[in-house]
C-alpha cells in the first residue's frame, strides 16, 4: 500500500449525482477527491433526455453553453389508443420551457471534466472497493486502480456515495432498498432514423405487440440529433408479474410496432439493447451516516411518474455538497443530518404521491381506461405532464396544482412503509 491520499471529501461515484457533488464543492474552494471505476467516455441506460429541472442545474453550473450543440426539444408528444397529443413544457418562473437529449456517454463526461476544471481531483477508472471504517466512522476508501490493479487508500473527513443504482458501496455501510416502494426496469437502444431531429420526445402509453395484445409498461422515443433516436420501454414493479417479464422480448415488440413515421428497421439496431433496474421514490435507506451521505440513484431519487432520475442526482448532490460546506466552514459535522429532512420537505409528499400512481398504473386494465379518458384531453394532459414532470408552480395554483393538491391531502393519511 502507498502513502494515504487525504481529502476533505471523497466522492465515490462520478455520474451526474457525483460529478455534481464534486463539482459544488471544489467550486466552493474544499478538497474533494471523486473515483469513478469506469473510463469516459461510457455509456449509461437512459433515455437520454434532460428535462427542463436537469437543464436548470446544469445551466447552474456553467453548462448550458455546452448543451448547445446538443438536440434541443420542445415537449412531449403523447401516443395512444391511435390519439397524438403534442404538449409544449410549461412556462415556468424557475425552469426553462425546453429540454435536451444528450446521450450518457458525452453528458457524464462533460460534467465530471467540469467538476475537474473547478478543482475536483477526479479519477477515473479507480474503484472504490471497500470503505474504511474506524471508531464508528467512515475514513475513507480503499481505492483499485483498474488498469494497475494498484490499491491506495484515500483518506476523507466526508464521503459521499454515488455510485449509481446497484450501490455496492453503500450496501457496505448497511443501506438497503425498501421493498414496498416501487422499482423501475427499463431497457433501451438507439436505431437510424430520418426524424433524428424531431422537436418532440415521444411516450406511448399504450403499447401492444405485433399480434395487438397490450404490453405492460409505456415506450419512448427520443430523438437524439445525430441521426438516430434511443428507442426504450420501461414498466415498475407494481405490475403484478413483472418480475416474469423478459424485457428483450418487449423491447423487439416496441421496435417492431412503433409508429411508422420513425422509420425504424427493427431488426438492425445501431447498438446492443441494455437494460437495468432502478430503485425510485428515495426507497434506499438510511440517506445519512454520522459522516456520510447518498446521492442520486443510489438514494433511490428517481421519479416514479416518469422514470427519471438525472435531474434528482444533481439536484440532490448539490443539497449534499450544500451540508458539507457548511459542515468543513464550522467544523460542525451535524449540518449533514439536516439532509433526510431537506429531502422530506422537497421530495417527501411529491414521491409519496408517485407511488400511489405507480400502483394504480401496474394494474393493465385500470391504466388502459385512464389513458383512453385523458388522451382525449388536452388540458388534462397538460395538466399531467406539469404534474409528471414535477413543474408544478409556486406562485400561482392553476388546475394542475389544484389536482396534485388534492391528491397530495388523501396521501398524506396514508401511512409510509417503515423502512
Amino acid at each position: 500500500m502507498s502513502s494515504p491520499d487525504r481529502t476533505d471529501v471523497l466522492v465515490v461515484g462520478g455520474g451526474p449525482a457525483g460529478a455534481a457533488t464534486s463539482y459544488w464543492l471544489a467550486s466552493a474552494g474544499h478538497r474533494v477527491t471523486c473515483v469513478e471505476r469506469k473510463t469516459f467516455p461510457r455509456d449509461k441506460t437512459c433515455g437520454d433526455g434532460l428535462t427542463p429541472r436537469a437543464v436548470k442545474q446544469l445551466s447552474d453550473m456553467g453548462l448550458y453553453d455546452a448543451l448547445l450543440p446538443y438536440h434541443r426539444y420542445t415537449g412531449l408528444r403523447a401516443v395512444a389508443h391511435g390519439v397524438t397529443l403534442e404538449l409544449n413544457w410549461p412556462e415556468h418562473p424557475v425552469y426553462p420551457d425546453h429540454g435536451f437529449v444528450v446521450r450518457r456517454r458525452d453528458l457524464d463526461q462533460l460534467v465530471f471534466q467540469h467538476a475537474a476544471a473547478a478543482g475536483a481531483d477526479c479519477h477515473q477508472g479507480t474503484e472504490a472497493v471497500a470503505p474504511i471504517v474506524e471508531h464508528g466512522l467512515v475514513a475513507g476508501a480503499t481505492v483499485k486502480d483498474k488498469e494497475s490493479g494498484q490499491t491506495r487508500e484515500i483518506r476523507a473527513r466526508y464521503v459521499v456515495i454515488a455510485d449509481g443504482a446497484n450501490s455496492r458501496f453503500g450496501r457496505a455501510l448497511g443501506t438497503a432498498r425498501n421493498r414496498d416502494y416501487p422499482q423501475g426496469m427499463a431497457i433501451r437502444t438507439y436505431y437510424e432514423s430520418p426524424l433524428h431531429d424531431d422537436p418532440w420526445i415521444e411516450s406511448a402509453l399504450d403499447v401492444r405487440d405485433r399480434n395487438g395484445n397490450s404490453l405492460p409498461g409505456y415506450g419512448w422515443i427520443f430523438p437524439v440529433g445525430n441521426g438516430t433516436i434511443n428507442v426504450g420501454i420501461g414498466l415498475l414493479s407494481t405490475f403484478r408479474d413483472w418480475r416474469n417479464v423478459n424485457t428483450s422480448h418487449l423491447m423487439t415488440e416496441w421496435a417492431a410496432t412503433a409508429p411508422e413515421y420513425w422509420k425504424i428497421d427493427p431488426d438492425n439496431p445501431v447498438a446492443p439493447p441494455t437494460g437495468g433496474r432502478i430503485p425510485m421514490a428515495g426507497s434506499v435507506n438510511p440517506k445519512v451516516g454520522p459522516n456520510w451521505a447518498v446521492v442520486g440513484d443510489a438514494g433511490g431519487s428517481v421519479n416514479p411518474f416518469n422514470g427519471e432520475g438525472i435531474d434528482y442526482a444533481y439536484e440532490t448532490g448539490r443539497m449534499v455538497a450544500d451540508l458539507l460546506g457548511e459542515a468543513l466552514a464550522t467544523g460542525d459535522g451535524m449540518a449533514l443530518q439536516q439532509y433526510p429532512h431537506m429531502l422530506a420537505e422537497e421530495y417527501g409528499l411529491y414521491f409519496k404521491v408517485a407511488r400511489l400512481f405507480a400502483e394504480v398504473i401496474g394494474q393493465p386494465v385500470l391504466m388502459r381506461e385512464l389513458t383512453r379518458v385523458g388522451i382525449r384531453s388536452r388540458s388534462l394532459m397538460d395538466w399531467v405532464l406539469r404534474i409528471m414532470a414535477n413543474l408544478l408552480r409556486p406562485d400561482e395554483l392553476g388546475p394542475a396544482e389544484a389536482a396534485y393538491k388534492m391528491a397530495a391531502a388523501i396521501v398524506k393519511r396514508i401511512p409510509d412503509p417503515l423502512p
